[in-house]
């Protein structure tokens, strides 16, 4: 049974850090690229950052240099750091793995966890 499953979130004030963690099971995680995505009230969800298979990672514009994406293959977990978190960073973050190979492919999605920045 593939499971994904966010932790980490909460209430920060603005210039505060949280990490996230993303703990995956069922599906060879190795083989898969890791993304946070983020959704805030009344707006489209956004990919935030990724890390592929290879470890090369990309970011959105507005969380590079703050926001750090990582992954475990030994414990199957993703993270995301979040350094000097701004009131706009405030969402639900939801973690995905993907993968696509010749004669396969896989798309999973956790529930979220609520980042909230503010004073």
């Amino acid at each position: 049974q593939v499971q994904v499953v966010e932790s980490g979130g909460g209430l920060v004030q603005p210039g505060g850090s949280l990490r996230l963690s993303c703990v995956a099971s069922g599906f060879i995680f190795s083989d898969y690229a890791m993304s946070w995505y983020r959704q805030a009230p009344g707006k489209e969800r956004e990919l935030v950052a990724q890390i592929t298979g290879a470890d090369v990672t990309t970011y959105t514009g507005s969380v590079k240099g703050r926001f750090t994406i990582s992954r475990d293959n030994a414990k199957n977990t993703a993270y995301l750091q979040m350094n000097s978190l701004k009131p706009e960073d405030t969402a639900v973050y939801s973690c995905n793995a993907r993968g696509v190979g010749w004669g396969w492919s896989g798309d999973y999605w956790g529930r979220g966890t609520q980042v909230t920045v503010s004073s």
